[in-house]
């Protein structure tokens, strides 16, 4: 089945539910799609509902009554017949997998999480049915259970949860990559692209649903759609980022949980750091970061060269993008002081939010550039004899080689708004030779500069050595 017109991008999940959905061996099989809001998947799987003629069933935040009733309403609407009323969740799955028996038919559960809130043994249904001796036994029936509260989805496959091991399919469905945003926008200058990405991201709402198609025009209108749109009252992109952490259930003190996404994004990325600028001991702040981790909301990395020091970045630019821009204005954002807002808080914008948002693309660019990147990721090289540190934005490494020293196949810096230099290669080259003593294979190690505002005379012309140069453009080429 061919991937409709109106689904932009999206070819792997549409192949793979797709291979999933019209998998003709006889037995009911479970798929698990999960991801954030605002991220298509419903539209995915309507889409894939509709073009195999499949049922998908939208759950609402109701009753487990009303939600069978809905539910045999969506059975008679598949069937065209009488639908029997059913009492519970153990009358309605047996009977669903009963009249699905034909060919392989896609069964949609949209929002799942609201199903499991009004009727907790739902899961330990579906596992009983979909048993050896259940009734999905015959049945072809595909079912998809989807939904964006991440700490319910993520539980539902996992430890000794009933459905673990029953799934056939599990889907992420992410935000779009950068270049994928880019096309979403339509956007074709990479330095607009980027600034653009630094504040929304790449999720699909935030683009149509949220500012009603209004892209900026060019770089020469990027402030102002800033003003008319993220920090606009009476656009629903304003409270977005709010909302993210309200709709997550495993959130009961929201209050912790923004300050936690605020120190990230004031740059405190290790536990400790978060701690301190929180104000509480490191051990009280481990749950919310776990939670905030299974929310997609917060990625957990390693140093590259220390792999028991854990870095933490906000996953969502609009969060980083809010923490740092929005939150202490918004008293005077709500009165529409908008323009003068933005006017005072440019500098930190570029600062606190492209610069590290442009390291990220970087890293993101470099692991799909190297065929032999085995990890690509950021770290801390120690320089004892000069008494600082050199932080290397970009470090690709090869695959581990048990019982062989880790190659390093490149180390970069990146600088957004700053034209980069010989003193730019100096200090990578100071961080090579550091590592090398270390105990890394740093014989092949190439280094690379990356930057958004363009290369000294003396790197375009080879005068300080052999340098992988990457400008702004090549991240989208």
């Amino acid at each position: 089945m061919r991937k409709p017109e109106h689904v932009f991008d999206r070819d792997d999940e549409w192949r793979g539910l797709v291979s999933f959905s019209a998998d003709s061996r006889r037995g009911a099989r479970l798929g698990v799609v999960s991801g954030r809001r605002r991220q298509g998947k419903s539209y995915l799987l309507e889409a894939l509902a509709t073009g195999l003629g499949g049922i998908y069933f939208p759950a609402l935040e109701v009753t487990e009554a009303v939600a069978l009733r809905l539910f045999a309403e969506e059975l008679i609407r598949f069937t065209r017949a009488p639908v029997p009323a059913f009492r519970d969740w153990i009358d309605a799955i047996p009977y669903l997998f009963g009249i699905v028996r034909d060919r392989p038919v896609p069964v949609v559960f949209d929002e799942f999480p609201y199903l499991v809130k009004a009727s907790p043994e739902l899961p330990s249904v579906i596992q009983r049915e979909l048993g050896p001796g259940g009734s999905g036994k015959d049945s072809t029936a595909r079912l998809l259970l989807c939904g964006s509260a991440m700490s319910v989805m993520g539980g539902l496959l996992s430890g000794t949860a009933p459905l673990r091991g029953r799934a056939g399919l599990e889907l992420d469905v992410r935000p779009f990559g950068y270049r994928q945003a880019a096309g979403f926008w339509g956007i074709t200058d990479p330095r607009l692209a980027v600034l653009v990405h630094a504040v929304v991201g790449g999720t699909p709402a935030y683009r149509r649903e949220f500012v009603g198609d209004d892209t900026p025009g060019g770089l020469d209108d990027f402030d102002d759609w800033v003003v008319r749109t993220v920090l606009n009252p009476q656009v629903p992109l304003f409270r977005e980022a709010r909302y993210l952490l309200a709709e997550e259930t495993e959130i009961r003190d929201p209050s912790l949980y923004h300050s936690v996404l605020a120190a990230v994004a004031e740059g405190n990325t290790t536990s400790g750091g978060i701690a301190g600028y929180v104000g509480r001991k490191s051990n009280e702040i481990a749950h919310p970061l776990r939670v905030l981790e299974d929310c997609h909301l917060l990625v957990k990395e390693r140093d590259v060269f220390r792999p028991a020091r854990a870095l933490y970045r906000i996953a969502e630019p609009l969060i980083t993008f809010y923490q740092a821009i929005m939150a202490r204005e918004w008293t005077r954002l709500e009165r529409g002081a908008a323009a003068t807002v933005w006017r005072g808080s440019r500098a930190r914008f570029l600062s606190q939010v492209v610069g590290p948002h442009f390291e990220a693309l970087c890293r993101e660019y470099a692991l799909q550039a190297d065929p032999e990147a085995g990890e690509v990721g950021s770290g801390i090289v120690a320089d004892p004899a000069n008494r600082s540190r050199i932080q290397v934005d970009v470090a690709v490494l090869a695959p581990a080689d048990h019982g062989r020293p880790r190659r390093i196949l490149s180390l970069g810096e990146a600088k957004w708004d700053r034209v980069m230099g010989a003193e730019h290669v100096a200090r990578l080259a100071r961080a090579r030779d550091l590592l090398a003593v270390k105990g890394f294979d740093t014989r092949d190690t190439v280094l690379a500069c990356y930057s958004g505002a363009g290369f000294s005379r003396e790197l375009l012309s080879g005068d300080a050595g052999d340098v992988h140069l990457v400008a702004l453009g090549d991240l989208y080429s």
